[in-house]
């Protein structure tokens, strides 16, 4: 189980549970981490394909492209675990993309941000 201090995606902090990384205070489901990694980075090169196909279809103003697009992004993120199902077995609710404030998450986050607020002299 990751600490508290862990780092899911680039520079963002992970829940003690590591089933959450935090944006702008906001729960984002993680990753099944029992993917093997070779699996998991064939669907990460999936799901970003399907991303840059979403940018393509917006710049060609072609609904039709968009729409496959973001069914591609969606297919990725489930198969990811990112959406869909959870991948835990415990029975906790799905958290996804709530305020962390709100959620049996929010007393480690107010430590969170308390300790990433500069300090006075």
């Amino acid at each position: 189980m990751p600490a508290a201090s862990a780092k899911a995606p680039g520079r963002y902090p992970a829940t003690p549970d590591g089933r959450y990384f935090v944006v702008r205070g906001r729960l984002w489901r993680c990753a099944d981490p029992a993917l093997p990694e070779t699996r998991r980075a064939e669907l990460v090169a999936r799901l970003m394909s399907a991303r840059r196909a979403v940018g393509q279809a917006l710049r060609a103003a072609d609904p039709s492209a968009l729409a496959a697009a973001r069914a591609a992004v969606d297919l990725a993120k489930r198969a990811l675990g990112e959406r869909g199902p959870v991948w835990w077995t415990d029975g906790a609710p799905d958290l996804n993309r709530r305020l962390a404030v709100n959620t049996p998450y929010a007393g480690w986050w107010a430590a969170i941000a308390a300790a990433a607020e500069p300090r006075s002299a």
